[in-house]
């Protein structure tokens, strides 16, 4: 798997870096970066298992995302290349109407975005740099149909930009995850349902999962 789960210490993560998501949830475009955290409890290989979902809660949405592991401590100016050394793909699961009840309350968005299991990501690769990462797709399969497909290309905010601005209001080092925002395309997700991520029309790693609640 390239790593442990164990090793990992922070789990950030990007809402809205993606014009037609943001759209599509009728959300406004944020003018800077707007982060929030899952707890590593919620992170979980996606390897062909199983993953259980919070029964009697309402809706759990999927969210496809490119992912990306740092390596070592954040200098001001390092290069990107000694930063980051592993990227995967993986799915930021959204209890959504318990979400849309939070954000109407004005609560932070812990309990729908936190849960167990609510960051399965597949085994990572060698970061092999941002331009060959763009000259292809990222997306997702569900039951063997397209249902995302994105490209870095189209963030609101590139990677340096997210790593740079987590860095200085948060701290960013070895072991910390950074999910980079969805593209369009988000949806329910159903008992039973199969997901596969992929990457320039390759599965990545077994990148499956089977849904059960």
């Amino acid at each position: 798997m390239n790593g442990s789960l164990s090793d990992i210490r922070n789990i950030y993560c990007v809402g809205r870096n993606y014009v037609l998501h943001a759209a599509e949830l009728g959300n406004a475009v944020p003018g800077e970066p707007m982060f929030f955290s899952k707890p590593t409890h919620a992170l979980a290989w996606l390897n062909g298992g199983d993953i259980r979902l919070p029964a009697g809660r309402g809706e759990v949405h999927f969210e496809t995302e490119l992912v990306i592991r740092i390596g070592r401590q954040y200098e001001s100016g390092i290069a990107l290349d000694e930063l980051v050394d592993g990227v995967a793909l993986g799915l930021d699961l959204t209890l959504r109407d318990v979400q849309s009840e939070l954000k109407k309350n004005g609560y932070p968005w812990l309990a729908a975005k936190g849960f167990l299991g609510s960051a399965p990501v597949t085994a990572f690769r060698p970061f092999p740099g941002l331009a060959p990462l763009a000259a292809a797709d990222f997306g997702l399969l569900r039951n063997g149909k397209e249902a995302q497909r994105g490209n870095i290309r189209d963030m609101v905010f590139d990677i340096p930009t997210l790593i740079g601005y987590c860095a200085e209001r948060f701290g960013i080092g070895p072991g910390d995850l950074l999910f980079t925002g969805t593209p369009a395309g988000v949806g329910p997700v159903s008992e039973g349902d199969l997901l596969q991520l992929y990457y320039a029309d390759e599965v990545w790693g077994e990148g499956v999962v089977r849904l059960v609640r």
